[in-house]
C-alpha cells in the first residue's frame, strides 16, 4: 500500500508534544537586547511631542527609537506606513517609539516613562462613512506613495484600492428578472488569536547583512521588504523561521519585522528581539478585515439567477497592508459557486482609525460568502422554494464562467451539485421550516461555497531531496510549518515515489531563506499545491538518479530498474542494491565508481493564472476552485434569545486526500473558527476608535465545552496539475460557517440576521423591530402531535 492517503505519525508530533519544538521566542542569544513598543492611545491624532529623555536615562535601557529617528516609509503592496508614526498616528496601537534595553522589564519599565502629546482629528470609525465624498482624508498623500500592480488606490480619497467586476449587463438583466432581493451585511474587524503572538528579532553583522529570526508565514518576502525599506541588498538579508505557533493569515504580513530591523541597526551588533503582547497583537499588528455590504440579486420565477449588483466597502484600517488584496479576492468570486450571467461588483478596501488588516483564512471568503448566502436564503423565501434546491438549480458547472470569466473546467470546478446532494443526506435537510417546542427552537441552515488562491501569476515553490548512506531520505521545502501538517504530507509524496515506508523520510521544518529553495507563502491553501508538486519533482528526479547509476552497476538498460522498499532491483541481477549504495555512486569492487552524488530538485510555478483587470475585472485568479456545502442545526431559546450550535456538517470536494486524519483535522478546526468568528467575536471600539476588548478574557472565543458535533466527508474530483489530484482544503471549513449560521437563526427566530457576531444581544435588538417587514422571515412550524 503507497503512502498517500495514509494516516502516518506527524513529523512534527513528538517535537511538540515533549515541548522540545522550538518557536521564535525560545531561542534565545546570550547577551541579547529586548526591544517594548510604545503604541498611540488615539485613533487619529497629530503628533505635537514625544518624550523620551526620563525614558532613554532609565536603567538599562540602551536607545529610545522615535519615528523621527527613521524617517521611511514601509508596507506592501502600498508603501504608506512609517515604521514608527512621525507626524500623524491612524490609528489606536500605532506604534510610536521602541525602547530598547538589556532586560524585558527594564524595556518595559522605559516604555512607561515614554510621554507623548497630541491633538486629535476627526476619526472615521466605518468604511463607508469613510467613502462619503466629504469624509476627512487619512492619508492626504497619498498620490506620493509607492505601490505594486497589486493595488489600486485613488488620490484625493480614503479608497486604499478599488477593484470594478464587470459581466455581462446587470442594469439591463434587472428589467428582465421576477424577483429582486435586496441586503445589507456588516460585521467588525477581529482577532486571529493564534496561540503565538507575534515575534521576531535582528542583528546586523558587521559586514552590513541583516539576519532575522521571525514568527511568519512569509519569510521569502521579508528580504525584498527589508531591502526596499532599508536600503540594504536583498541577498544580504537572511530570514530564519522556525516552527510557527498558528497564523491564519495573520502572520502572512512584513510588519514588525522593519521595526525589529531598525532597532537592530541602534543596537551595535547585538541581537534585539520584539515580542509582541495578546495587547499588542490585537490592537498593533494587521487583523482580520470588517466589512459593509450591499448585495441585490434578481431572478425569474423558476427560480433561474438572472444578475447580481455587489458593492463591498471593506475596513481596511489605517494601513492597506494585505487587506487591498482581500477586497480583491471577495470581488472576483464574489457570485458563489453559482452561473450568474449578468455581474456588477464594487469593491472597496477603505482606510479608516482602526487597525490594518491583513490575510484572514478564507482570504476575502467568508466575508463574499456571507453576502451573496444571506441574499439567496431571502430569494428563495421570496420565490417560495426551498434554499437548497435554489443552489441546486444554479450551481455553477464546467463550461460556465466565474464573475471574472474564466472558463471552468471540471477539473477547475468540481462538483457542486454533488456537494449539495450530499449534505442533504447527511444533514437529513427537509427545508428550512424551524420545530419549536416550547421556548426552544430548533432550525437548520445551510451554505455553498468556493474559493481559488488569488496568487501572482509567478508563485513558485522549491525542494531538494536528498538519499543518506544508509537508505534514509530527506525532503527540504521552504514552506513553513504553522499546525497545518503540509510537511508530514510533503513526506508522504516523497515516500510514495521512492516506495518506502514514510518513516525512512524526514523532513527539515525550520526554514532559511539562504540554504532552502523558495516557497512562495505558507498562505492561501497553496501550500500542498507549490511545496507538494515541487517534491513530487524533486522525488521522482532523485529516483531517475538512482535508477540511471542502478543501470550501471547492474549492467542493464534503466527501465528494468525498480526502486522500492530502500533497494534497487533488476530482474536479471541476482542481488538488489540498497539505495544507499547507490547515493554517493556506486563503488564497484575494483574501486571504480559509476554515478554520482544524488540531489533530486523540483521547483513548481502555479498554472494558467492572470492578473485582474481592475476596471473590467477580467482575469483567471487561480488555477482551481474548491467548492463546498455547509450546514449547521442551532437550538435557539426565544425567552433569552440564547442558542447553542448542536451540529455542524461540511462536504467538500477535495479532489484527493493525502492524510484523512489531517484533512479532518483542517476541516473541522476551520468549522470552529468560522463558528466562534460568527457567534461571539469582533473588536468594540470607543469613540477615539480603540479597541476596547484587546484581551482574550473580554474578546470571548470558542471553548471546548461549546463545540458542536462536527461531521465531515469529502468528494474527489480531481485537479489534473495538482500532485494525487488534491484540491485546497485548509480555508474552506470556515468560508460557510458564518453564512450557515446566520441562515439558521433567521430561520429560527423569523427575522434577517445580517450582522456578524450573531449574539445573544443583536439577536434581542433585532426582535425590537420585528415590525418591520424587511426584517420578517416565514413563521415556525411546531411538531405534529
Amino acid at each position: 500500500m503507497g503512502a498517500v492517503g495514509q494516516n502516518i505519525p506527524r513529523k512534527d508530533a513528538d517535537a511538540k508534544v515533549t515541548g522540545l519544538a522550538k518557536y521564535t521566542d525560545d531561542l534565545s542569544d546570550p547577551g541579547g537586547l529586548h526591544a517594548v513598543l510604545v503604541t498611540s492611545t488615539e485613533g487619529h491624532a497629530r503628533i505635537l511631542s514625544v518624550d523620551t529623555h526620563d525614558a532613554s536615562r532609565a536603567p538599562g535601557v540602551r536607545a529610545v527609537l522615535t519615528g523621527r529617528d527613521m524617517p521611511v516609509m514601509t508596507g506592501d503592496p502600498i508603501k504608506d506606513r512609517p515604521i514608527l508614526a512621525i507626524d500623524t498616528v491612524r490609528y489606536a496601537g500605532e506604534p510610536v517609539a521602541i525602547v530598547i534595553a538589556d532586560e524585558l522589564y527594564q524595556a518595559q519599565a522605559g516604555a512607561a516613562l515614554v510621554r507623548i502629546a497630541y491633538q486629535p482629528l476627526p476619526v472615521l470609525q466605518s468604511p463607508r462613512q469613510a467613502f462619503a465624498a466629504d469624509a476627512p482624508l487619512i492619508h492626504p498623500n497619498l498620490r506620493d506613495y509607492h505601490w505594486t500592480e497589486e493595488a489600486n488606490p485613488v488620490p484625493g480619497t480614503n479608497i486604499a484600492t478599488k477593484i470594478h467586476i464587470r459581466k455581462g449587463n446587470a442594469h439591463e438583466a434587472f428589467r428582465r428578472c421576477d424577483v429582486v432581493v435586496e441586503c445589507q451585511i456588516s460585521f467588525p474587524q477581529s482577532h486571529h488569536a493564534p496561540m503565538e503572538t507575534h515575534c521576531a528579532k535582528a542583528k546586523m553583522t558587521v559586514d552590513g547583512h541583516v539576519e532575522i529570526t521571525t514568527s511568519t508565514q512569509s519569510p521569502y518576502s521579508n528580504p525584498r521588504v527589508i531591502s526596499e525599506t532599508f536600503g540594504i541588498r536583498e541577498s544580504n538579508v537572511r530570514v530564519e523561521t522556525p516552527f510557527v505557533g498558528g497564523g491564519f493569515g495573520g502572520k502572512s504580513s512584513t510588519y514588525i519585522e522593519p521595526i525589529v530591523v531598525a532597532a537592530a541597526e541602534a543596537a551595535n551588533g547585538k541581537t534585539v528581539q520584539l515580542r509582541c503582547t495578546r495587547e499588542q497583537d490585537m490592537m498593533t499588528v494587521p487583523c482580520h478585515i470588517g466589512l459593509e455590504a450591499v448585495v441585490r440579486l434578481g431572478a425569474t420565477l423558476d427560480g433561474r439567477l438572472v444578475a447580481a449588483e455587489i458593492s463591498y466597502w471593506f475596513d481596511g484600517g489605517g494601513y492597506s497592508d494585505r487587506g487591498v488584496i482581500v477586497a480583491r479576492a471577495a470581488a472576483q468570486d464574489c457570485t458563489g459557486p453559482y452561473r450568474i450571467d449578468h455581474v456588477e461588483c464594487h469593491a472597496y478596501c477603505m482606510y479608516t482609525n482602526h487597525p490594518p488588516t491583513t490575510s484572514f483564512r478564507g482570504f476575502g471568503h467568508p466575508e463574499q460568502t456571507l453576502v451573496m448566502e444571506r441574499a439567496m436564503d431571502e430569494l428563495a423565501k421570496k420565490l417560495s422554494v426551498d434554499p437548497l434546491e435554489l443552489r441546486r438549480i444554479n450551481a455553477i458547472l464546467p463550461g460556465d464562467t466565474t464573475p471574472t470569466q474564466a472558463r471552468l473546467t471540471r477539473s477547475s470546478i468540481g462538483d457542486v451539485r454533488g456537494c449539495l446532494n450530499r449534505l442533504q443526506q447527511l444533514l437529513d435537510w427537509q427545508g428550512p421550516n424551524a420545530i419549536r417546542d416550547g421556548r426552544v427552537v430548533r432550525a437548520r441552515g445551510i451554505a455553498c461555497v468556493w474559493k481559488t488562491s488569488s496568487t501572482p501569476p509567478n508563485a513558485s515553490s522549491g525542494a531538494i531531496v536528498y538519499v543518506k548512506r544508509d537508505g534514509g531520505v530527506t525532503v527540504v521545502s521552504g514552506i513553513v510549518e504553522i499546525g497545518q501538517g503540509t510537511k508530514t504530507a510533503l513526506t508522504q509524496i516523497v515516500a510514495d515515489v521512492f516506495r518506502i515506508h514514510p518513516d525512512r523520510v524526514d523532513v527539515v521544518f525550520d526554514v532559511n531563506t539562504d540554504e532552502q529553495p523558495e516557497h512562495w507563502k505558507t498562505v492561501a491553501s497553496r501550500g500542498s499545491l507549490l511545496a507538494g508538486n515541487a517534491a513530487l519533482r524533486a522525488a521522482t528526479d532523485a529516483v531517475h538518479q538512482l535508477t540511471e547509476t542502478a543501470a550501471l552497476a547492474f549492467g542493464c538498460n534503466p527501465q528494468d530498474v525498480r526502486i522500492e522498499d530502500g533497494f534497487a532491483y533488476c530482474p536479471y541481477a541476482e542481488n538488489p542494491i540498497p539505495i544507499g549504495d547507490l547515493s554517493h555512486g556506486y563503488v564497484f569492487p575494483d574501486g571504480h565508481t559509476a554515478g554520482s552524488l544524488v540531489v533530486g530538485r523540483g521547483s513548481y510555478t502555479i498554472e494558467g493564472v492572470t492578473p485582474i483587470d481592475f476596471e473590467t475585472g477580467h482575469g483567471v485568479p487561480g488555477p482551481e476552485w474548491t467548492v463546498a456545502a455547509q450546514g449547521v442545526e442551532v437550538e435557539y431559546r426565544s425567552d433569552d434569545y440564547t442558542y447553542r450550535v448542536i451540529r455542524a456538517v461540511t462536504v467538500v470536494d477535495a479532489g484527493g486526500v493525502l492524510h484523512p486524519e489531517l484533512a479532518l483535522g483542517q476541516v473541522k478546526g476551520a468549522m470552529s473558527m468560522g463558528i466562534g468568528l460568527a457567534t461571539r467575536e469582533g473588536y468594540v471600539y470607543d469613540r477615539r476608535g480603540a479597541v476596547t476588548n484587546p484581551q482574550l478574557r473580554v474578546y470571548p472565543m470558542l471553548r471546548y465545552g461549546e463545540q458542536p458535533r462536527y461531521d465531515v466527508e469529502f468528494l474527489t474530483t480531481p485537479h489534473k496539475d495538482a500532485p494525487y489530484g488534491i484540491r485546497g482544503l485548509g480555508e474552506h471549513g470556515l468560508i460557510g460557517m458564518p453564512a450557515a449560521l446566520a441562515n439558521a437563526l433567521s430561520n429560527a427566530i423569523g427575522i434577517e440576521v445580517n450582522q456578524m457576531p450573531m449574539t445573544p444581544e443583536l439577536l434581542w435588538r433585532l426582535s425590537q423591530h420585528e415590525d418591520d417587514p424587511k426584517r420578517k422571515r416565514g413563521g415556525v412550524a411546531r411538531p405534529r402531535g
